[in-house]
């Protein structure tokens, strides 16, 4: 298979319209050809241009009498490749957009076409909702599914959205601003009977608010950002006289990350229990749920390893949480994936927490022990079909584990390690299930979130389920950066977790992982460079013949097995 020139892929942008035209699908002569690096380098891509896709293409689909909808992915890495998997097994067409970090990022390469949004802040490229839904327009999506983050959660897009003609994969408008401000919240689900956490349903005024309702109610107490979300803008007040401080505390770092200060204040739960229920609904009054999700090992209140069903929950009370998710949902007229979450309390007292209006990071875990695809149905809900099943047709088989895989460091206080990824190979075998944006050579960006991958294992029971868990990540290959790994086995393997008897608090238990020795830093510094050698020494010199892809996979291949 030859390369294609540089004369061919100038004519390919030709086509796909560096000057805001649409772009037109490769040649499909040969479906596994992609452009050649250097040139599509070369092209003078500018914001809301359209870029061919450098990725191996799919086979013709036969002619169908009604177009096929297309999904422009408001998103990057890991979520962008898990709805473009789900387009391509719907046979629609598929729009991604990146950022200038993102250029070649595996996203890219997987979907029809391709949108660059900007430089790499999310700011200027990602949030930018009036650049995305330029791109969707520009390329005839007639859907954009948002992923999570970014601008998932964001009503005035949605509205914007609706304006349009373009349909968003979420829910509406005024279902996001009920559940994304968590005061108003609180007071939608405590009307429609939803336990709720004891504490104020307002924003608190001032300090001496707080310390009137804090009286009330008792210590310890949480302050909270009432538009967070992450983990920020979340204090626990032990005594009065850290009141002031926290509150203080509270409001700044709200209006640092929200550009909104408000906050509230509710009785901490001693040792809770951090678990989820999965809801989704349809436009026809249909709303199910899928069960529950436990999200207690958390890192500075961010989730890193996920299981469904949680462990040692009785089944009464399983039941019960989801019949008040599906409740809450319908408070609010919701349409599409939720997840209601809530505080469990070692008595199984359950509270209302927050509602997440999208699909959530860890929903294979619901996948794969209820044996549905979530991405699939919201694409065809948000398209007016009716919900897939039934609640009487949804059931929990086996046990499944997520693990969250960050470009980090644990033995120096979690800092991100974004760079190359030089080695990247990750475990495979039955039960497992990987969801990642990354290939061998890729690197970690320094603007966003540093998870690299998510790694899910099935098993017929949780202890196999573990089991199995930490056999694939001990054979999880990463070099050139720092990761947690070594972390996530540490939780999984802890008598805690495995016993199922855990709560929030449980990475604070565990001790601290020593810090790699002065000398592996120099290893994995003699790696890099050893491996930049090598792929130097595999670029064409001035004047030869480029060597096609095949013949790289060939020579390869040929290598390791000597």
């Amino acid at each position: 298979m030859a390369t294609k020139s540089l004369q061919d892929a100038k004519s390919v942008a030709i086509r796909a319209g560096a000057v805001g035209m649409v772009a037109q699908p490769l040649p499909q002569a040969c479906p596994t050809a992609p452009i050649a690096a250097t040139a599509a380098e070369s092209l003078p891509w500018t914001p809301g241009s359209i870029s061919p896709t450098m990725r191996h293409r799919a086979p013709v689909r036969p002619a169908r009498l009604m177009p096929q909808p297309k999904v422009l992915i408001a998103n990057r890495g890991e979520i962008a490749c898990r709805v473009i998997a789900a387009c391509k097994e719907l046979g629609y067409g598929s729009v991604a957009v990146y950022s200038d970090a993102d250029a070649r990022s595996r996203h890219v390469w997987l979907a029809d076409e391709a949108v660059r949004l900007g430089p790499a802040p999310s700011a200027e490229s990602y949030l930018r909702g009036d650049r995305v839904l330029q791109a969707a327009l520009q390329t005839g999506a007639t859907l954009v599914h948002p992923g999570y983050g970014f601008l998932s959660e964001n009503a005035e897009f949605r509205e914007q959205c609706d304006a349009a003609g373009v349909t968003f994969v979420g829910p509406q408008a005024h279902a996001m601003r009920q559940m994304g401000t968590k005061t108003l919240a609180r007071q939608t689900m405590h009307a429609a009977g939803v336990p709720v956490v004891p504490g104020s349903l307002l924003p608190l005024r001032d300090v001496a608010e707080a310390e009137r309702i804090a009286a009330e109610i008792g210590f310890p107490v949480m302050i909270k950002a009432a538009a967070g979300g992450g983990g920020k803008g979340i204090r626990l007040i032990g005594s009065p006289a850290d009141l002031a401080e926290a509150f203080a505390g509270a409001q700044r770092e709200a209006l640092a990350y929200f550009k909104d200060d408000a906050i509230y204040l509710e009785k901490a739960i001693v040792r809770p229990r951090h678990i989820e229920i999965q809801v989704m609904a349809d436009r026809h009054g249909n709303v199910v749920h899928l069960f529950d999700r436990e999200c207690s090992v958390q890192r500075r209140n961010q989730k890193i390893i996920e299981e469904s069903p949680a462990a040692n929950l009785s089944d009464a009370t399983r039941h019960a949480m989801g019949a008040v998710a599906v409740q809450a949902a319908q408070a609010v007229q919701y349409e599409g994936a939720g997840t209601i979450e809530f505080l469990v309390d070692p008595q199984e007292s359950f509270y209302f927490m927050e509602m997440n209006t999208r699909l959530q990071v860890e929903h294979p875990v619901t996948e794969l022990v209820t044996g549905t695809d979530l991405v699939v149905a919201q694409l065809r809900v948000a398209q007016g079909e009716p919900l897939p099943w039934r609640q009487q047709d949804i059931v929990q088989r086996g046990h499944a584990v997520e693990c969250r895989v960050y470009a980090e460091d644990p033995a120096r206080g979690f800092l991100p390690s974004p760079g190359p990824l030089h080695v990247y190979r990750p475990p495979t075998g039955p039960g497992l299930r990987l969801d990642d944006g990354f290939c061998e050579g890729d690197v970690i960006a320094r603007h966003y979130d540093a998870m690299i991958a998510k790694l899910s294992a099935w098993a017929p029971t949780r202890s196999h389920a573990i089991d199995r868990m930490i056999a694939a990540l001990h054979r999880f290959e990463i070099g050139g950066i720092r990761n947690n790994l070594e972390h996530l086995v540490q939780v999984l393997d802890s008598p805690a977790f495995r016993e199922g008897r855990y709560d929030t608090g449980i990475v604070k238990t565990l001790p601290a992982l020593d810090a790699e020795a002065p000398e592996d830093d120099a290893i994995a510094a003699l790696a890099a460079v050893l491996w930049a050698r090598r792929c130097a020494a595999r670029q064409p010199q001035a004047g030869a013949v480029a060597e096609s892809a095949w013949a790289q996979s060939a020579r390869t291949a040929m290598l390791r097995a000597v």
